[in-house]
C-alpha cells in the first residue's frame, strides 16, 4: 500500500459531471465571508458540544453496530465474512495484524521523516496500533479472549515505553497511531471484564493524554489530511478519557476547518480560507496544488490535485469524526460538513473510476488511488439515510472487502457495510 498518507442534506445529489466548463469563472474578490462566520451550503448548524452522557465504545463504532456485524458473521453472510477473513490475513513487514507474535519493537522515541524515511519505530508503532484494533475486533466478534489478550499485549507494550515522536512526520505519525490506539482501547475497556488490569488502563490513559493528545489537539495547518487526522485522533482520545473540554475544542477546530478543505459551489467562485489567511485567488491556487479554477462541488482543498490518496485520508477522517459524533448522540451528517463529505465522496469516487477528468481539474490528470475510505460515509448517507450516491456505490462495492492502508484506518467493510445500527 502507499505509505503516504453542500447543501441541506437530501436524498439526492447531482452526479459528477465531467462536461463542466473548461474554465469556470473566478473572481479574486468574492463577496461571501470566510467559514468562521458562514455556512454557505445551508446545512443544519453543527454542534461542538460534548455528550451529556458518554457512549462506550463510542469512537467510530458502537456496541449495536458491533452486534450487527457479529450476527452477520454467525450466518456467514457477505460481505462481512470475506471482510473478516481479509482482516485475519492482512499483515505488514512485522507479521499479521491479528497475531500475538509480531516482531515489532516499542521505542521511547519514534522518529519518522518524510515518506517514513527514516523509519525508526514508525511502522512498528502504526502496525502495532492497528494490530491492537484488529485483535480487539476479532475478540469481540468471535468471543475468543485470546484475540482480546493480543490487543491488550500491544497496548501495554507501548503505553509504558513511548514518550515522543520526532522528525518531519512526527505530528502525522502521532495522529495515525493515536487513532488506532484510541479505537482499540475503547473497544477492550468497555466490552470486557477482568482482562485489562486497572494499572495498565491508567498507563494507557496517560500515554494518550501526554504523548498523543498534545500534538493533535489543535490540528495542524501543514496539510488538510494532517489536520483532519489530528482532529480525529483528538476526538477519539477525548471520548476514551471522557474529557468534555478536549472533545469540544477538537470539534470546534474541526467545524471551522472542513469548509476550507472541501469546496462547494455555494461558497462562491473561490474556496473559503482559514481564519487569518488570505482568500485571494493566487494564494488559494498555491494552497490547492496549483488548481486554477473551481468548477464542481466536492473538490478537496489543497489535495485533489496533489493526488487522490491524500484526499482520501481527509475523507476518512471526516467520516470517522461524524460517525463518532452520531454515536455520542449528535447526528451531524445533515449539517454543512456532512453535505461537504457527501459531495466529496461522489466527486472523488467518480473521478477515481473515470478514465479521464475535466480539463480544468489538475490539468486533467489527478493521480494515485483513492483507497479504502468510502464505507462509513456510504453507509451513513445511503444505508441509513436513503440517499442516492451512484458513484460512491459503484466504487465502494468494487473495492470490497475494504482492508487497511497500514496507517490509521482499517476493515471498514467489516464494521460498517450495510450497518443501520
Amino acid at each position: 500500500m502507499p505509505l503516504l498518507h453542500c447543501i441541506l442534506f437530501s436524498t439526492t445529489l447531482p452526479l459528477l459531471v465531467f462536461s463542466l466548463p473548461a474554465t469556470p469563472s473566478n473572481s479574486s474578490t468574492p463577496s461571501i465571508p470566510t467559514s468562521e462566520t458562514a455556512s454557505p451550503s445551508g446545512g443544519s448548524p453543527f454542534s461542538t458540544s460534548a455528550p451529556s452522557s458518554w457512549q462506550h465504545p463510542g469512537f467510530v463504532i458502537s456496541t449495536p453496530q458491533l452486534d450487527f456485524v457479529k450476527s452477520q458473521l454467525s450466518g456467514k453472510a457477505q460481505p462481512w465474512t470475506d471482510a473478516y477473513n481479509k482482516m485475519l490475513g492482512d499483515k505488514d513487514k512485522y507479521g499479521a495484524y491479528v497475531s500475538a507474535t509480531r516482531s515489532s519493537k516499542a521505542r521511547a522515541t519514534v522518529e519518522c521523516g518524510p515518506v517514513t524515511n527514516p523509519d525508526i519505530g514508525c511502522t512498528d508503532e502504526r502496525g502495532d496500533a492497528l494490530a491492537a484494533w484488529s485483535n480487539a475486533l476479532a475478540g469481540y466478534l468471535t468471543g475468543n479472549e485470546e484475540y482480546t489478550k493480543n490487543a491488550i499485549l500491544y497496548m501495554n507494550k507501548w503505553s509504558t515505553v513511548v514518550k515522543s515522536h520526532t522528525n518531519a512526520n512526527a505530528v502525522l505519525q502521532t495522529a495515525w497511531s493515536g487513532a488506532s490506539w484510541a479505537r482499540a482501547g475503547e473497544l477492550v475497556r468497555h466490552t470486557t471484564t477482568g482482562l485489562w488490569e486497572d494499572a495498565d488502563i491508567t498507563s494507557f490513559e496517560n500515554m494518550l493524554r501526554n504523548v498523543y493528545l498534545p500534538a493533535c489537539k489543535d490540528g495542524t495547518v501543514k496539510a488538510p489530511n494532517w489536520d483532519l487526522a489530528c482532529l480525529n485522533t483528538a476526538v477519539g482520545i477525548a471520548v476514551f478519557l471522557e474529557d468534555k473540554e478536549e472533545y469540544e475544542h477538537a470539534m470546534d477546530v474541526f467545524q471551522k476547518a472542513v469548509p476550507t478543505i472541501i469546496y462547494m459551489e455555494a461558497d462562491g467562485n473561490l474556496p473559503l480560507a482559514r481564519e487569518g489567511e488570505s482568500r485571494d485567488k493566487k494564494t488559494l491556487q498555491g494552497a490547492w496544488y496549483n488548481q486554477q479554477t473551481w468548477g464542481n462541488s466536492g473538490q478537496s482543498g489543497q489535495e485533489t490535485c496533489r493526488d487522490l490518496t491524500h484526499t482520501g485520508y481527509s475523507i476518512s477522517s471526516i467520516s470517522h469524526i461524524l460517525e463518532t459524533s452520531r454515536i455520542q448522540g449528535s447526528d451531524q451528517y445533515n449539517t454543512d460538513i456532512g453535505d461537504r463529505l457527501k459531495a466529496s465522496l461522489e466527486f472523488h469516487t467518480g473521478l477515481a473510476d473515470s478514465s479521464s477528468a475535466p480539463s480544468w481539474l489538475c490539468s486533467g490528470k489527478p493521480s494515485r488511488v483513492l483507497e479504502y475510505v468510502t464505507e462509513i460515509g456510504y453507509n451513513a448517507f445511503v444505508t441509513r439515510g436513503g440517499a442516492s450516491m451512484p458513484q460512491t456505490e459503484k466504487y465502494t462495492e468494487k473495492e470490497r472487502p475494504q482492508g487497511t492502508n497500514g496507517l490509521f484506518y482499517g476493515w471498514e467493510t467489516l464494521t460498517h457495510a450495510g450497518n443501520k445500527a
